[in-house]
């Protein structure tokens, strides 16, 4: 197995890629006539000749997607994104995976499995934690060296980058330039690619963010409406904060159940990720000056910030997520005035038990908000 050895490690490793892809698919040789070399203009038909690049739909997909995609089709590189996941999906991850592996981790290789049914070349990107308060699980940076070890027998193509720090723009846009040059683009092609694919990442991110927060706009005027009528014919729905990470949480196979549930039981579910990004993580330090991982930051900054406006959490973590076993409880600590429902899913979890466990929480807050134990 292969091993990032820092930046310098990681730079020498995708010009391997960066050279294998083009001798394999012809991207690299612009002056040969490569399939995406000179000559592009923009909006290419794929013909059977074109190699594309297969993109899981698993893991930082759910963050990340529009930008990759968006990235690849500025450079004018097909892509193929794996089908939403299935019980098919993750058997295929869990019979590849080892069991100490996290269920996301098997969830992910199940969609590369698809994708090397479709394409031999896989995008499995690398993020780093050279920020030591806002990094990734070390999951995040193995991931390219998993998916070649897991499948070396069917020899796939890894076009993968280093990614050491998210939270930094500038090196994060040389992070992508550095890897559209590897793929047989200009520097110049590359830095209009990706700033055309950030702009369509913020543009869906405040797509929803906005979203959320007209939903809770209007949850909080039928409370006070609800609060007015002496009858008690008018009834508010619950806003039950979805605490999850973006993979777990937007996962249709994975978390559809718990959501369904939430909603069945008159609750309306707003996920904390989807919460303005650079707004969650300010306001994560309100909850921890150390905390590590960055996607727990965005999540507990989220919580702080729609605290008052929430009737209760539900957090979802995958088994044995590492993080997550420390951040559930630091949750439950800073956040004990909001009620809240924890779920640790794992390949064996029913439907029927977390639809009871949810079912229940629900009644709680029902009983809550009829006075509780005040009204007895």
């Amino acid at each position: 197995m292969q091993h990032f050895l820092g930046q310098q490690g990681a730079k020498a490793a995708i010009k391997g890629v960066g050279k294998l892809f083009a001798r394999d698919t012809g991207l690299g040789s612009r002056d040969a006539g490569g399939i995406w070399g000179k000559g592009y203009t923009g909006g290419m038909q794929k013909t059977e000749s074109q190699s594309s690049i297969g993109i899981p739909q698993a893991m930082l997909y759910h963050k990340y997607g529009t930008l990759w995609e968006t990235f690849f089709q500025e450079l004018g590189i097909p892509t193929i994104t794996s089908t939403p996941t299935t019980r098919a999906t993750f058997e295929e991850g869990d019979h590849r995976s080892i069991d100490e592996a996290c269920l996301a981790s098997k969830v992910f290789l199940g969609h590369v499995s698809e994708l090397l049914e479709q394409t031999d070349t896989i995008f499995v990107p690398a993020f780093g934690a050279s920020n030591p308060r806002e990094g990734f699980c070390t999951k995040f940076q193995s991931l390219p060296d998993m998916v070649r070890a897991t499948f070396r027998d069917q020899h796939p193509n890894v076009v993968s980058f280093l990614v050491e720090d998210v939270t930094n723009p500038k090196k994060t846009a040389a992070n992508y330039i550095e890897l559209a040059e590897q793929l047989g683009r200009t520097s110049k092609e590359g830095k209009r690619a990706y700033k055309r694919a950030l702009a369509a990442q913020r543009a869906k991110d405040t797509a929803h963010a906005k979203e959320q927060a007209e939903t809770l706009t209007l949850i909080g005027k039928l409370r006070a409406l609800a609060e007015k009528d002496a009858s008690g014919q008018t009834e508010a729905p619950f806003a039950i904060l979805i605490m999850a990470h973006p993979y777990i949480g937007h996962d249709a196979y994975v978390c559809a159940d718990i959501i369904s549930s939430i909603e069945e039981a008159g609750g309306t579910a707003i996920f904390a990720d989807q919460f303005p990004h650079a707004q969650a993580l300010k306001r994560s330090y309100d909850f921890s000056e150390t905390l590590p991982w960055l996607v727990n930051r965005e999540m507990a900054g989220a919580a702080c910030a729609l605290k008052d406006q929430i009737d209760g959490m539900v957090h979802i973590s995958a088994f044995p997520c590492g993080p997550d076993s420390l951040f559930t409880d630091a949750l439950a600590r800073r956040m004990k005035d909001v009620p809240m429902l924890n779920l640790v899913i794992d390949a064996q979890s029913g439907s029927a038990g977390v639809q009871t466990r949810v079912e229940s929480f629900m009644d709680i807050l029902s009983f809550n908000r009829q006075g509780g134990y005040a009204n007895d």
